[in-house]
């Protein structure tokens, strides 16, 4: 896939007709057997410029983090919120990720005039919003927050890692690699992963 920088055209044809804080809000994690699913919520500032900023599925984890770093340090308020594996379980994967961005967006400061969406929209929010097909691509605001949901739960993903490395969370992240599907086929779940995720290879070796 061709690396394209998202454009800050919606952004700006929406302050100029009265939204002030325009704010984007994506999440990462959808489709893991492990790990949390992580919402980013982003305002950015219109006159600071952040090169780079793109699907961050598109951006090499180093420069990843880079412009994370450089999207926090400049935005005029960005937050990050999550739904474990037990929520997700409960609720399922689609309205976790809902609540997820609700959650993010609401502990905005200052809360936004108005939200930008990948795709979705997103229940019980006091103000207006909008999805956006493809938006990480085509919208900065959204693409500036997939790459802080992106690396916020990569982070969170090494710390699991850490604490049990037999599944290998600091290489797949949690996705359905084959070597993670051999450690899981191997060692069962563990308390990360989310138990209404089943391969049907593994219907029946997991308990």
């Amino acid at each position: 896939m061709v690396r394209v920088p998202a454009m800050r055209t919606l952004e700006n044809t929406l302050r100029r007709v009265g939204f002030v804080h325009v704010a984007g809000v994506d999440e990462v994690g959808r489709g893991c057997l492990a790990g949390p699913v992580v919402a980013a919520a982003v305002v950015l500032h219109p006159e600071k410029h952040i090169p780079g900023v793109c699907d961050s599925k598109l951006v090499p984890a180093a420069e990843r983090e880079r412009i994370c770093e450089r999207i926090m340090r400049h935005a005029i308020a960005w937050a990050v919120a999550a739904a474990d594996p037990t929520e997700i379980d409960l609720i399922n994967i689609h309205q976790a990720s809902l609540r997820a961005m609700q959650r993010a967006v609401l502990a905005l400061a200052p809360l936004p005039d108005i939200v930008l969406v990948d795709a979705f929209r997103i229940p019980e929010l006091p103000m207006a919003q909008r999805g956006v097909l493809h938006g990480d691509r085509r919208c900065s605001a959204i693409a500036a927050a997939s790459i802080v949901a992106k690396v916020t739960r990569d982070r969170q993903m090494l710390d699991l890692h850490g604490r049990d490395p037999r599944y290998g969370f600091d290489r797949h992240k949690g996705y359905a690699t084959a070597d993670h599907l051999d450690a899981v086929a191997r060692f069962g779940y563990s308390e990360a992963h989310r138990r209404s995720f089943r391969p049907a290879t593994l219907f029946d070796t997991i308990e």
